[in-house]
Formats: C-alpha cells, sequence, structure tokens
C-alpha cells in the first residue's frame, strides 16, 4: 500500500458548488460501473442529486478526499434524530483509480469520529460479492456480516405468463381490491404508512435494530425525491373491502435513463393475511404492470435475506436466479 499524505475535507451537498457535487456524482458512478460493467451506468447529474436527499428526521455527515477538481473518495455517515439514536449508516467509495492508498481507512476514522460525538454505538454498511473490495475492508474491520442477503435476478421475457395468469386468478367474493399509485392517495396515506411497518417482521438477522416507524411525512419525502431524481415507483396494495384496511403491497424502482433494469423493493403482507395467495397476486401483477409501462425493461433484480424462505420460493417460482451476495455489516464501537 502506498502511503501519502490524506487531506480530508468536510463536504456539504446543500451548499457545495455544482461542479463539486458532479466530481462526487462521478465518482460514484466510475465506482458503480467498476463494479457492476454489464448494468446500465449510474449518470453522475443524479448520483450529485442523490446526495441531498434526506427524510425527516435524517441527518448526514460527508467527507471528500480530493485531488484537484476530481474526487478521489467519498464517505458519508447518515443517522436518524428520534428512532433508532444508537444507529447510523456508513457509505465509503474509493474511486477504481486510487485503491491501495489507504484512502478507505481515512475516511473511515472521520466518520467513526462523527459515529462517537452523536452516541452512535452501532453502524452499519452494505457490501456486494460484485466489489470484493468492500467484503475484504469489512472483515478488515472485524465487522459482524449481521445480515447475508441474496441478490436474484429476473429475466423478464423469459417469465411464464401461464404462470402470472394462474397467480393472478382470485377466489370468487375476493374481498381483496388491487391498486396501483405512483403517488398515494390522500385517502390511503395513514393506512399505507402503517402497511409498510410490517416491513418490521421481515428477517433483520443479527442487526441490532429497533422497529423503524414510518410516517406519512416520510412517504411523501420519498416520494419527492423518486420524483426529483427522474424516477418511477410503482406500487401495489391490495385493500380488504370489508374493513378498509390494506394488507398486502409491493413496489418496484425504474428509470427510463436505464431503461433495461428495474428494481424490486419491498414486499410485504400482514401476518394475519398470509397463506391467501396475496404475496403471488402482487408480484405476478406488478410483474405485467413492468411488461406493459417500462418500455425497454428486460430484467429485474432484488435482495432477499437468505433466512427468508417464503419470499424466495416465490422468486424461484417466478424464474429468479441467483445473481449476487450483499451483506448487511454491523460494526460495533468499542466505549
Amino acid at each position: 500500500m502506498t502511503t501519502t499524505t490524506v487531506n480530508i475535507s468536510p463536504f456539504d451537498p446543500m451548499t457545495a458548488p455544482d461542479s463539486q457535487k458532479l466530481a462526487v456524482g462521478q465518482l460514484l458512478a466510475d465506482a458503480y460501473a467498476f463494479a457492476y460493467p454489464d448494468d446500465p451506468p449510474l449518470l453522475p447529474e443524479k448520483e450529485a442529486l442523490s446526495l441531498t436527499h434526506l427524510t425527516p428526521g435524517e441527518r448526514a455527515e460527508h467527507f471528500v478526499i480530493w485531488d484537484g477538481l476530481m474526487a478521489k473518495a467519498w464517505g458519508s455517515l447518515s443517522f436518524d434524530t428520534t428512532q433508532n439514536l444508537h444507529v447510523a449508516h456508513a457509505r465509503l467509495f474509493v474511486h477504481p483509480r486510487c485503491r491501495r492508498e489507504g484512502l478507505a481507512t481515512a475516511l473511515r476514522g472521520e466518520l467513526e469520529q462523527v459515529a462517537r460525538r452523536e452516541g452512535r454505538s452501532t453502524v452499519t454498511f452494505g457490501t456486494s460479492s460484485r466489489a470484493p473490495a468492500g467484503e475484504a475492508f469489512a472483515q478488515q474491520l472485524h465487522a459482524q456480516p449481521a445480515l447475508p442477503m441474496k441478490v436474484s435476478r429476473l429475466d423478464i421475457p423469459s417469465v411464464s405468463q401461464e404462470l402470472l395468469r394462474a397467480w393472478q386468478v382470485r377466489p370468487a367474493n375476493d374481498p381483496y381490491t388491487l391498486h396501483v399509485w405512483t403517488r398515494i392517495p390522500e385517502a390511503h396515506l395513514e393506512r399505507m404508512a402503517d402497511m409498510m411497518m410490517v416491513m418490521n417482521t421481515a428477517p433483520k438477522g443479527d442487526l441490532d435494530m429497533e422497529d423503524w416507524v414510518i410516517t406519512p411525512e416520510m412517504i411523501r419525502a420519498w416520494e419527492g425525491m423518486i420524483a426529483e431524481a427522474g424516477e418511477v415507483r410503482y406500487l401495489m396494495a391490495v385493500e380488504d373491502s370489508r374493513s378498509g384496511q390494506l394488507d398486502g403491497y409491493t413496489e418496484v424502482f425504474w428509470d427510463a435513463e436505464r431503461s433495461a433494469l428495474v428494481y424490486q423493493g419491498a414486499t410485504a403482507v400482514r401476518p394475519a393475511a398470509r397463506g391467501l395467495g396475496l404475496g403471488k397476486w402482487l408480484k405476478a401483477a406488478m410483474l405485467r404492470h413492468v411488461q406493459e409501462h417500462c418500455p425497454g425493461a428486460r430484467w429485474i433484480r432484488t435482495n432477499n435475506a437468505n433466512v427468508n424462505e417464503a419470499m424466495l420460493g416465490i422468486n424461484v417460482s417466478m424464474g429468479f436466479e441467483p445473481w449476487a451476495q450483499f451483506t448487511e455489516w454491523q460494526l460495533k464501537l468499542p466505549q
């Protein structure tokens, strides 16, 4: 490893010049292209914009290592100020041309200082098997692989249309109604926030994390950020017409400028409504919707905890195949 003097600068995306934000966006795009060369490339302008996105109650601090106008490395630590007050989430990227210069270690030290100042004893971060350097760095830190996840990919044209039709057949007098939204209607907003919190029942592995509370304000903030980024989020929810309660939902994210790739977000069914075929119905209906409303879409990619047998079973039946491994790591800061 080359030993060099590392000058780390605090970086505020809200006030930084556009040229600096774009330089960090270029770093993120270059790092992504190095790890995922077959994917549609990230757009530096959109990555720069994403640096400014915060949900209500969230704060973030950023640091950059510069070489003139080039961002050689960037790190951020984000944390909620109202819940899970012991946890912070880190992101750290080094430009592929600037590795083995001690930049990640230097940034790690800055992020740890912020975590300690904010009273955060647990720092989480994610790595992909497609970027082995990240996994090696996590092991060097003696972090705990708290939540291993399978990354699966679906070849959309190869999906059985007969299977999709079968999964969308509902019993006579079915009380459930299917909704599809890009923006959740005001009349359903509170109910959707309650529905989203069912994701707290998803496997957490060994993550030292309390259940999250989702608020209507958070949902509206997410919708605003998605729209600002030029993406589309399709959300499908099933409503029990007897009570008006939402008992299941699924969501996907699509960007026309990276049209080949669709990202599967959350899918959840209330525990009391499981075993009624709602998950298969939602997944099949959403795939049909993607085929009709996302021109150029070729792949759907999703993450599922290795132990989430129910969702993995649905995905395998649809035709999802293993693509990578994603790990959510946990680093406990010694007192």
